[in-house]
């Protein structure tokens, strides 16, 4: 290959290439990437801090990331090298890591890329949309702030996606409660009725308790769907006691708080949820006490 034409390309032969490399770059995977130190320090403030701050980094062979994979960590060097990457590098298993580590090392602009490329996956693919994937695992690696773009874009797309369509090993109870708190009284598009935002809540919770806890909130909460093809409510709810009923109320109470009871009709509130027994008493009385005062008053 000839060189001098292209200087993204003449750069990308420096690449992990031990002839041009100063540096060894070990990763979460124990696996040993090269770089050179000046480019590297160039294009990222944070290499530079690590590079050539006086410390014992400045003057060893090898810089250690025990947080970054050697996949992630060759998309960033990509960029860093070239100023682009390949779309097709990012996936559903990889782009929540990259955004990670782009975030870590001061790279906005890749940031921005990969955003970009995001919000087209998830508005191309209607059927497949694994935001609820993503959504659970930036919960468990990143602090849940409003801030967070990519945090935003996927409350935003969730929050579109019908509860009763997303199963429940797909959504993590605290990414769950994030998107509660991100939607509850904004003015921000939610697609599931309050009484199925309560379903969902709740078996969520006794899915994290046990498999018994779990099956039993299945049978006794049906979704509005299949309520509406019983011909009388009061034939719904069945006394089948939930096992390690304290347990689920516990993990079901801080998800309470961000669930609108009034928008919530006064029989389902009635036969279905106040004989679980997993809600305050109060809460179930009070919404349908003002459920009531509502509909008199008209």
């Amino acid at each position: 290959m000839s060189r001098g034409h292209s200087l993204e390309k003449d750069l990308g032969l420096l690449l992990n290439n031990p002839k041009y490399s100063d540096i060894e770059i070990l990763c979460e995977d124990e696996k040993k990437l090269h770089g050179c130190k000046a480019i590297l320090a160039a294009r990222s403030e944070i290499f530079d801090r690590l590079l050539y701050n006086g410390m014992k980094e400045t003057y060893e062979k090898q810089v250690s990331f025990p947080k970054i994979n050697s996949f992630v960590m060759e998309i960033i060097l990509e960029y860093i090298y070239t100023g682009s990457i390949k779309e097709e590098s990012l996936t559903k298993d990889n782009i929540i890591e990259v955004f990670y580590a782009a975030d870590y090392f001061q790279l906005p602009d890749l940031q921005d890329f990969i955003i970009k490329i995001l919000k087209i996956t998830l508005e191309n693919d209607h059927i497949e949309n694994y935001s609820p994937e993503l959504l659970s695992k930036i919960a468990t690696m990143m602090p849940l702030s409003d801030d967070n773009i990519l945090l935003n874009l996927l409350v935003e797309t969730v929050a579109t996606i019908p509860l009763n369509t997303i199963e429940f090993n797909r959504l993590s109870i605290k990414a769950f409660q994030y998107l509660l708190y991100c939607t509850h009284e904004k003015e921000k598009p939610f697609v599931t009725p309050e009484y199925e935002v309560f379903r969902y809540s709740a078996i969520l919770a006794a899915k994290q308790v046990s498999n018994e806890a779990y099956k039993t909130l299945m049978e006794r909460l049906p979704t509005l769907e299949q309520i509406e093809q019983i011909k009388y409510l009061t034939q719904v709810a069945e006394d089948k006691f939930i096992t390690d009923h304290q347990n689920v109320a516990e993990k079901l109470e801080p998800l309470i708080k961000f669930i609108d009871f009034k928008h919530i009709k006064g029989q389902l509130l009635a036969f279905i949820i106040e004989p679980l027994e997993l809600v305050p008493t109060d809460i179930i009385f009070y919404n349908m006490i003002q459920i009531n005062l509502f509909i008199n008053h008209f």
